[in-house]
């Protein structure tokens, strides 16, 4: 008879294992023993919890985008300036809790696996609606009109940041990343409209 209350933690660890193999493997070729074995239980328990591997890989997928939106939300809530706003999410989109080799492994993989299956196609457009939204409410009072472009533009540097970070060794430079992010949007806003 299974323990009381071991699913939630059970849970947990194949998730967390889950975003350990992606970002070790650099791919979604990672198998459900892989996953368990790294989690500390059987294949068959893995597949008792989630039933299938698609099923770890979203709610992996879903765990990284809670932190992230929590530690956005944490940052947004001590912000005071629009311009504190927008150095709130480029922060925390650059945190070491965000912005490790291993979630930037999983990012990397769950806009592979958004290709193919629905679910994921939606997380990942949910994050990214709510990116622009938190990027245009911070730049309106700053850009005026171009708010929207200037955001698009913004996001798709987060985006881009990520995707050279899996391609470099070491561990990802967050502070770089942000120093670049804020570059961007410092020319972005001195164009004239």
């Amino acid at each position: 008879m299974p323990k009381l209350g071991m699913e939630p933690i059970r849970k947990a660890a194949l998730v967390k294992a889950t975003i350990v193999e992606i970002g070790r493997t650099g791919s979604l070729d990672v198998t459900v023993s892989q996953i368990a074995k790294r989690a500390g239980m059987s294949p068959a328990l893995a597949h008792h919890y989630f039933g299938s591997k698609e099923d770890m890989f979203l709610a992996a997928m879903r765990h990284i985008l809670t932190l992230y939106g929590a530690e956005v939300r944490g940052a947004l809530a001590a912000a005071e300036t629009p311009e504190g706003r927008l150095r709130a999410i480029l922060r925390a989109s650059f945190s070491p809790g965000n912005f490790r080799r291993e979630a930037v492994g999983a990012w990397l993989n769950f806009w592979v696996l958004a290709q193919t299956v629905p679910q994921a196609r939606r997380l990942l457009a949910i994050y990214q609606g709510r990116l622009q939204s938190n990027l245009i409410t911070a730049l309106r009072p700053l850009a005026g009109a171009r708010a929207p472009g200037i955001a698009q533009g913004l996001g798709a540097l987060i985006d881009g940041l990520y995707l050279r970070e899996v391609l470099k060794s070491g561990a990802p430079d967050g502070a770089a990343a942000v120093a670049t992010a804020l570059a961007f949007l410092e020319a972005e806003l001195r164009k004239p409209e």
